[in-house]
């Protein structure tokens, strides 16, 4: 993917990249060439031409993992935490490790009680109770749940760490894509609790627009692998690393996340989502505590979005709303109970059906789901019982949010079609 920084890259290395590219040069859409380009899959050269002097720099970095670590919330001891499991392992000649991470009254004590947004360039160390790598900048208060604060740090990171490859995590309370809390569970993601404040899903999107993109983007935080995300950041990324299940409070498990990337630091953006999952997975497994994590190529989600349509058509004209009820209310459901696993609710109506193209599209569904919408997935404990498939979307039994309508996912998909037609009496 073309990446963008506030150093530009040399105009003859991406043209040669062009002669194999297919630009649409389509005005209508008020796109511009550099908009086109943004959208392609182009290996970035290794070269960086400064535009102040000059002056070429060869990029030497694999990697540079980005981490937005919000802890101004009631998580902050896991932030801490996470932090001193990444200088276990530390960055290399090869990877970055970069943080920035923000702290909150009224939580953890520790580690001086600092109560800034620092940024680290993460090194290895051997002591687990403090954060010892370089402060870089204090930047004091900051809104950590404004989507600005996350373009600005990526932004820097890619300008200060250039690699030839960029993975972004944002940490935080998550529950897909649904901007609301209620209920006294945290929902969004990025919250701030000092501001309240928080990154809505459009507005994940348009951040990872204007940095533009990376190769990896993954959510620690709960129930974030939903089409209603996905589709929302598709174009500004190649693989997205994601749980269907809200997260333990630990979240990742850093060290085993990132050693494998600075043993392997020319691992590919396919590679780096595998091993961020496993990590993850091990970890809760070893402890036999419930999880799943998965990597989703964001190259297929358009086929998806075609499929799904056809299949929503078909279910419409074959009219049965009683069977889509009972195979949608039996889905594998997650924290948000609305929230139901869509491999697992396919096979379920597929099931029931007495319409073969109903049926056929079903589980052509969840067969691409399982082969190449999701590219990989580990689950565990509960979880372990062959119902979750990577992948869960909204599917409510009686309510609908209208903020639903606001995604892009409910724009070019007719999901929300779906749900509108079976909660119709």
């Amino acid at each position: 993917m073309f990446k963008k920084a506030a150093a530009a890259f040399a105009i003859i290395a991406v043209a040669s990249n062009l002669v194999s590219a297919e630009i649409s040069f389509d005005t209508l859409n008020n796109t511009n060439l550099q908009q086109e380009i943004s959208a392609l899959d182009i290996n970035v050269p290794s070269v960086i031409v400064a535009e102040d002097t000059g002056v070429s720099t060869r990029v030497d970095k694999e990697w540079t993992i980005m981490v937005f670590l919000n802890s101004k919330n009631n998580l902050e001891k896991y932030g801490l935490l996470d932090v001193n499991e990444m200088e276990k392992i530390g960055s290399s000649d090869k990877v970055n490790i970069v943080v920035e991470m923000g702290r909150i009254n009224g939580y953890a004590t520790n580690d001086g009680d600092w109560k800034t947004t620092r940024r680290f360039l993460v090194k290895k160390d051997s002591d687990f109770t403090k954060i010892t790598s370089p402060i870089l900048a204090d930047l004091g208060k900051t809104d950590m749940g404004d989507y600005k604060s996350l373009i600005t740090f990526v932004k820097w990171a890619k300008m200060t760490y250039p690699a030839k490859k960029y993975a972004l995590i944002v940490w935080n309370h998550g529950s897909g894509w649904d901007k609301s809390r209620a209920a006294n569970v945290t929902k969004g993601i990025s919250y701030d609790d000092e501001t309240g404040n928080h990154i809505t899903t459009p507005q994940l999107g348009l951040a990872l627009k204007e940095v533009g993109g990376v190769d990896v983007y993954g959510s620690d935080a709960c129930l974030m692998q939903m089409p209603e995300v996905t589709y929302e950041i598709k174009n500004y990324t190649k693989y997205i690393v994601g749980s269907e299940e809200t997260e333990p409070g630990d979240g990742y498990t850093y060290d085993l996340f990132v050693g494998p990337v600075v043993a392997k630091p020319t691992m590919s953006a396919y590679e780096l989502g595998k091993v961020a999952v496993d990590g993850y997975s091990d970890h809760y497994q070893q402890i036999s505590q419930g999880s799943t994590q998965s990597l989703l190529d964001t190259a297929a989600l358009n086929k998806f979005v075609t499929l799904t349509n056809d299949f929503v058509a078909a279910t419409i004209a074959a009219g049965e709303k009683a069977l889509v009820k009972t195979a949608a209310s039996g889905a594998q459901s997650y924290a948000v109970y609305d929230n139901k696993d869509m491999g697992h609710f396919f096979d379920r109506y597929a099931a029931t059906t007495a319409n073969a193209d109903v049926k056929a599209k079903a589980l052509g569904l969840k067969a691409y789901i399982d082969g190449t919408l999701i590219v990989h997935n580990r689950v565990n404990e509960e979880f372990a019982n062959g119902n979750s498939h990577g992948i869960a979307a909204y599917m409510p039994g009686y309510s609908f949010n209208s903020d639903y309508d606001a995604l892009a996912w409910a724009k070019d998909a007719q999901w929300d079609e779906l749900i509108k037609w079976y909660q119709a009496k």
